[in-house]
């Protein structure tokens, strides 16, 4: 969310940076926004000035009092209840505006990076770089489905009766190797100086609507019924609303957090034969990273986070890509976002397995996450990114590791998470 300082004295080149998102739908909302600043301001302005006015209209009871002056008291009395009745109305005015203007600003989106790449939407992302030689075997690679039902590792019919479609039963040596890339990923991000922390599962919607927009909410959060909960959807949302509403020492940061968590996802809308399986489900399991730095320093933090992701893909022997996010790709919050993508032998291409994000000071304005510094208090940068999210990430390992007599192997830095197991074989 803008600053409402900043969207009054930049109105044009907001409204330019809605223009670049292809959101001219929005931009009548530039202006509202500042119509209801200015209405606001003036409610105040008012509000502040009745009051002073009725302070000393009050003092002045006293002394008419003190003088018999019965009648100009009551005079006195009568106008400093006007006074009040007027407060009151002034009163729930400016919190009409105030509610009205933060859902107005709450949809204008987050000014982007100058080096975003323009575009409508995610089929003008622009590949950046790649890692790893993106192989092809000369023997057939099934679907990845298919791979772990071989290896007894899967049962979606079981799990469709239980739970219904978009959950899975994963069992024996697929699910051991579904923890130890969990269990490695920890031990990998530990080892790259983040705090461990296991956060909660659900989230108040002060912390869900402070993190993400509310069309975001409605199409990922599933809300238990009854109580102001919703189950996370991301961990990244736990974790920074570990900071909401308050004051950082500026020698504390950056402040680095990875985090393991299940998460759970509604999923809406149809999807192609691509993304059947264990792709795109409603519960899943996830490392994620989140990094709550100074402003300056959140561009360096950015390509620091999505190179660590690209660094723990290649220690498991799998290619990977970098896609940069365009223009109409980007989420409002959002500054600059980063898509780390795997190879898929099968399909030939990369498809997505993780995203790192920018989101400067947007979540921090929304959830008062504030840096105390010797020169004054001011508004972080938060930043998050995915390590590894299985069980998307198994269709990768499992392509890029089949063998062609239908056997998996397992790369040597996984291979003490899997109890010394070097290759899976089907049963």
């Amino acid at each position: 969310m803008l600053d409402i300082k900043f969207l009054r004295e930049n109105p044009e080149l907001v409204k330019e940076n809605i223009k670049k998102k292809f959101q001219d739908e929005k931009l009548p909302l530039v202006d509202e926004a500042i119509s209801l600043y200015d209405q606001k301001r003036a409610a105040g302005q008012e509000e502040q000035t009745l009051r002073a006015q009725r302070n000393a209209l009050s003092k002045e009871i006293g002394g008419l009092m003190a003088q018999g002056k019965k009648e100009e008291a009551e005079q006195t009395k009568k106008k400093v209840a006007e006074f009040a009745d007027r407060l009151e109305q002034l009163t729930a005015d400016g919190r009409e505006l105030d509610e009205a203007l933060t859902k107005v600003m709450s949809v204008i989106p987050n000014i982007i990076d100058p080096s975003v790449p323009i575009g409508k939407d995610d089929s003008e992302n622009v590949e950046r770089e790649r890692f790893g030689e993106p192989v092809v075997p000369d023997y057939e690679i099934p679907y990845h489905t298919e791979i772990m039902e071989r290896l007894n590792g899967l049962d979606l019919d079981s799990a469709g009766r239980v739970a219904g479609n978009g959950f899975y039963y994963m069992m024996g040596d697929v699910a051991r190797l579904y923890s130890a890339i969990l269990s490695y990923a920890r031990d990998f991000m530990i080892d790259k100086g983040f705090t461990y922390c296991i956060p909660p599962y659900m989230i108040r919607s002060q912390v869900a609507s402070g993190v993400m927009s509310f069309a975001e909410m409605d199409a990922m959060m599933y809300k238990i019924e009854g109580e102001d909960l919703y189950l996370i959807g991301t961990s990244e949302h736990s974790m920074i609303g570990k900071f909401i509403d308050s004051h950082i020492p500026e020698q504390s940061l950056p402040c680095k957090l990875t985090s393991y968590s299940p998460c759970f996802r509604k999923e809406k809308g149809a999807h192609g034969i691509e993304e059947r399986g264990v792709y795109r489900i409603h519960q899943f399991e996830k490392q994620e990273m989140i990094v709550v730095c100074k402003p300056e320093e959140s561009p360096l933090w950015f390509d620091t986070l999505w190179q660590t992701t690209v660094a723990f893909f290649r220690t498991l022997e799998i290619p990977v890509r970098t896609l940069e996010c365009c223009s109409g790709d980007l989420a409002d919050l959002k500054v600059k976002s980063v898509d780390v993508e795997a190879w898929s032998p099968r399909q030939k291409k990369y498809f997505e397995v993780g995203s790192c994000s920018n989101l400067g000071d947007a979540q921090a304005r929304r959830l008062k996450i504030r840096v105390k510094s010797e020169n004054g208090n001011y508004l972080a940068h938060t930043l998050n990114n995915t390590c590894v999210a299985p069980p998307r990430m198994l269709i990768a390992f499992m392509e890029n590791h089949y063998q062609e007599d239908g056997s998996v192997t397992i790369p040597e830095a996984l291979q003490p998470y899997m109890g010394g197991k070097t290759v899976l074989r089907p049963q």
